[in-house]
């Protein structure tokens, strides 16, 4: 372990065996290694962003065992949005400093591909300034199998109507078998991948996520990192790894397993150990309360999100993010934590340090 440690504090890269024994380490020693990387890349920088997040839709086609978003499960208001209502909502956030807006759908089988995609040319044409992150890789392979589109097509199309980068969702846990107990007939992590690698081959950029604390073993959290790691040495894609802890409300999956503060706060910092070439681990709130999230930057992340103003698909599962939070309340928490407020855009571009 010695060994392993002090290779760390030198910033050598370590392999997946060495990976898997950092849970042996204590949450501390974890911590203070992965805080010692958090600040050679960012110092005491917290990022977030003013962002408004967009799901048109709840009909899904796939019926992921995890998700309470989808209408197909336990969640009994299904509803399809118009372009019109679409766009109304973003008339109001825009009117509120929102700088992106980040739309994901469920896997609608009555609709066309122009109902996914000709929104993102409305918003763009109406606020050219405004930041489109849209398009899962899951609804790229949604809509590649239902329309008989090739990635590349859905890919070029994206970027015609105005997408600026990919959300990471989709990838939940890149372990086939894991897939097939809770995604089966999703998109598969071999795809996953490959969309990402052709959206990075644009020279554009995306996030990746793991969804982590359902029935997954810690070993498969580290295969899914080295995957992503792999990737990231080839296109430098990838602007941030989120590690999304699963809300277990209203969920298909069966497990006992209760997930606490203590491993949430040891894959963060293992995430920032193992992903020496993804410079930003996102904290993401909404999955984990912001106070936990706050707790986390002290483990090797370094943003928080946004302010969403409105989330659907983590409180359906029981998070508290529905209503977003409030810009005073990043910068205060922040601020009282002795760490420094900065609001960047969508690619990390620093717009205001508070």
């Amino acid at each position: 372990m010695k060994n392993l440690i002090k290779k760390l504090e030198n910033e050598e890269r370590i392999n997946q065996e060495e990976a898997n024994k950092l849970w042996d380490l204590d949450l501390f020693t974890l911590g203070k290694l992965a805080h010692k990387r958090r600040e050679k890349f960012h110092g005491k920088k917290v990022y977030f962003n003013i962002n408004r997040h967009i799901n048109p839709t709840n009909i899904c086609a796939d019926t992921c065992k995890f998700c309470a978003f989808s209408a197909h499960r336990k969640n009994p208001n299904p509803y399809i949005m118009t372009h019109d209502e679409i766009m109304k909502i973003v008339d109001e956030t825009v009117t509120r400093g929102t700088k992106e807006v980040h739309i994901v759908s469920a896997h609608n089988k009555d609709t066309s591909w122009q109902w996914y995609l000709e929104i993102f040319k409305m918003i763009k044409e109406k606020y050219p300034y405004i930041h489109i992150k849209a398009m899962t890789a899951a609804e790229i392979d949604f809509l590649h199998r239902r329309f008989a589109m090739s990635y590349e097509e859905v890919i070029e199309k994206m970027l015609e109507y105005g997408v600026d980068s990919m959300p990471g969702g989709g990838a939940e846990i890149f372990d086939e078998e894991i897939r097939k107990k809770i995604c089966h007939g999703k998109v598969s992590s071999e795809n996953w991948l490959k969309i990402h690698k052709l959206w990075h081959k644009k020279g554009k950029q995306s996030n990746a996520t793991m969804l982590f604390g359902h029935i997954e073993e810690r070993k498969h959290r580290i295969d899914h990192m080295f995957r992503l790691r792999k990737l990231q040495d080839e296109t430098g894609g990838f602007n941030a790894f989120i590690p999304l802890v699963w809300q277990r409300n209203n969920s298909f999956i069966q497990t006992d397993k209760i997930m606490d503060s203590e491993e949430i706060l040891k894959t963060v910092a293992i995430s920032r150990l193992v992903l020496d070439n993804i410079k930003n681990i996102k904290a993401y709130w909404a999955t984990m309360t912001l106070n936990l999230a706050m707790v986390a930057q002290e483990f090797g992340a370094n943003d928080l999100d946004g302010t969403i103003e409105k989330e659907s698909i983590q409180s359906a599962g029981g998070a508290k993010s529905a209503k977003g939070t409030s810009l005073k309340t990043f910068i205060d928490m922040i601020k009282t934590a002795n760490l420094i407020p900065v609001e960047r855009d969508s690619l990390y571009n620093e717009l205001k340090i508070y």
